[in-house]
């Protein structure tokens, strides 16, 4: 959404750099091979064989900007050749040619290359984004031109905004661009002081449900519960009270017993499907095998099992979503060869969101009530132009958002939340 706003803003003001019109070079020509049918090939490859001189769009109608020529006593005059057109009509060899270089320039500006990514080409939808606007941004704004359009006080002001905008934009990248640049001595530091962080830890857990399922009251027992006098809705109550907490103890026991079990060895697929059995769960009981969790992948009142040796089968963890057992089957390492991007993304979201809270902070903004009225706003920082103030730019990083399953938690989620009946 923000490199459409951007466009607009951009091409709105923008001088492009038109070349007189010519003909277009034509697009090298692959010598065919004797005998052998030639491969098709993709749209990429068929962009990269293009010279940058080769004609991408030609606009017809649309005259290009023609330099102004200077006779021999400084004067200016106008070019033999200039055509210009007081309407929307041009002539017919009237001609804007862009050539590839110049638009994957300006295709570059609008929507840098992400730092991280080691290929550095046009983004293809860009591409088609821009291809599809910019011919008319062209027409427009060289209508909008001979109108006298770019000469009034408002087309100043919004140019002066929008070159706010694209510079805060501009800003942005280059700071997440300088926050990537990490040697790597800094991520095989990080890597060695939490090295705790890439163990992964292949379990299997076991869950006991804190409650029995109570099945809903039908019709003809909720009218007859309704009919009760308040003394026997009071004893109605304690009675389901009590048997809640008889229900309670009775799993907590269960959850004991199936851990006993557990330790012995018994299978805990078949102690889990046990387990929801006597909870009266009409739900398919949920699978035991978690490979590959990190720490961060369950909650923290759930760590003491990365503690446990292979084989160790864990005491009941107990919470409010119910009992837990787990037992350790295997542990590993990620090695730093296999960390390193996940670290690098890591460190650089730490810095962009240093470097950008260091120039958010550099400055104070008071606003007058009077004008603005009760609770002006507090006038944000700077942040990208997805709209007027709009979202700034995500890194690599901040895209990959916590997850809650603890069967593929990522390295830096928080811990994953406590199902109430059934874990993930």
């Amino acid at each position: 959404m923000h490199r459409s706003w951007l466009m607009c803003v951009l091409l709105g003001s923008l001088a492009w750099g038109q070349a007189a019109p010519s003909s277009a070079p034509p697009a090298e020509a692959r010598p065919a091979t004797a005998g052998r049918a030639t491969e098709p090939t993709s749209p990429a490859e068929s962009a990269d064989a293009l010279s940058p001189t080769t004609a991408v769009i030609t606009i017809n109608g649309v005259c290009p900007s023609q330099p102004k020529a200077t006779t021999a006593k400084g004067t200016t005059a106008k070019s033999p050749a200039t055509k210009t057109s007081t309407s929307m009509t041009a002539s017919a060899d009237c001609k804007t040619v862009i050539t590839k270089a110049e638009f994957e320039e300006l295709a570059n500006a609008l929507a840098p290359p992400n730092p991280n990514s080691p290929v550095k080409t046009v983004n293809p939808q860009v591409k088609r984004q821009l291809a599809n606007v910019l011919p008319r941004f062209i027409a427009m704004s060289d209508e909008a031109k001979k109108r006298g359009m770019d000469k009034t006080p408002q087309y100043k002001e919004v140019v002066k905004f929008a070159q706010m905008q694209i510079l805060t934009n501009q800003l942005q990248h280059q700071i997440q661009a300088d926050a990537a640049e990490i040697p790597d001595s800094d991520l095989e530091a990080y890597y060695k002081q939490h090295s705790d962080a890439f163990e992964q830890y292949t379990l299997e857990r076991l869950f006991v449900p804190r409650n029995r399922q109570v099945d809903p009251e039908d019709a003809e027992k909720q009218e007859a519960k309704d009919k009760l006098t308040d003394e026997q809705q009071k004893e109605k109550q304690e009675a389901e009270k009590a048997k809640l907490e008889e229900g309670e103890q009775a799993m907590t026991k269960l959850a004991e017993d199936l851990r006993t079990r557990a330790a012995a060895g018994e299978d805990f697929t078949k102690l889990q499907k046990e387990a929801f059995e006597a909870a009266g769960m009409k739900i398919e009981s949920p699978t035991v095998t978690l490979p590959k969790v990190r720490r961060s992948g369950l909650p923290a009142t759930h760590a003491a099992v990365f503690e446990l040796k292979a084989g160790e089968v864990s005491q009941v963890i107990n919470d409010t979503g119910g009992h837990y057992i787990y037992k350790l089957t295997a542990k590993d390492e990620l090695s730093f060869d296999q960390a390193k991007e996940e670290i690098h993304n890591k460190l650089q979201s730490d810095r962009t969101r240093e470097l950008m809270e260091k120039v958010n902070s550099s400055f104070k903004v008071d606003t007058n009530e009077a004008y603005f009225g009760p609770g002006a706003p507090g006038m944000p920082g700077p942040r990208g132009p997805a709209g007027m103030m709009g979202n700034p730019r995500p890194t690599a990083a901040s895209a990959a958002k916590p997850q809650a399953q603890p069967q593929t938690p990522p390295a830096a989620s928080e811990p994953a939340s406590t199902p109430a009946t059934k874990p993930n």
